[in-house]
């Protein structure tokens, strides 16, 4: 994946189907503890796919590897 794509994949989480940090569906419930969390914690869940993402924690940021779509940075 190219940092393109890696913008454009995490560009597109806002309209994805399932929430990347609880991985429950966006359509149900509020997420807004949520978004607030994200504010300082890295994606656990694909919001693509719902898979479990492989997260590593650096110094200068993070970094979520997920088997089907690929890495995001932030």
């Amino acid at each position: 994946m190219t940092t393109s794509d890696a913008v454009t994949a995490a560009g597109s989480a806002a309209s994805a189907a399932w929430c990347d940090r609880c991985g429950e569906a966006v359509a149900v419930g509020s997420h807004d503890g949520c978004a607030a969390a994200r504010v300082l914690e890295p994606p656990r869940f694909c919001a693509h796919c719902r898979r479990r993402m492989k997260v590593q924690v650096l110094p200068v940021g993070w970094a979520a590897v997920c088997v089907e779509h690929g890495e995001i940075r932030g």
